[in-house]
């Protein structure tokens, strides 16, 4: 079971009393953009074997949204932080790439 820590609250609890909202960082498009790029946001993910940066909202708390950083293999959390950035923060990354020598992200944009 996760353990996640929301960080606009600051409660630290098991994933039941939050829920998961999906991939982070997607590339929203705005009116006029083509039916390829609507479809691309909907439908097409990323589901990667490893590290995975998703939404998540406090449903039986604060109930505001934020991001987490997690490995799929091991459900190990390496950390979380407010849903307002555009990027993961670079001591969350340095976290990540500290437990996972070799490790890579592709860019988040």
């Amino acid at each position: 079971m996760l353990t996640l820590t929301c960080p606009c609250c600051g409660v630290t609890a098991e994933e039941t009393e939050f829920h998961a909202g999906g991939e982070a960082h997607l590339t929203r498009f705005g009116p006029g953009s083509g039916d390829e790029e609507f479809e691309g946001y909907l439908f097409m993910r990323e589901n990667p074997k490893g590290v995975h940066f998703e939404r998540w909202r406090h449903v039986y708390g604060c109930g505001k949204w934020f991001h987490a950083a997690r490995c799929t293999m091991t459900l190990e959390v390496f950390g979380t932080y407010p849903a307002q950035t555009l990027a993961p923060p670079p001591d969350l990354l340095d976290t990540i790439a500290a437990k996972r020598p070799g490790w890579s992200r592709k860019d988040l944009a």
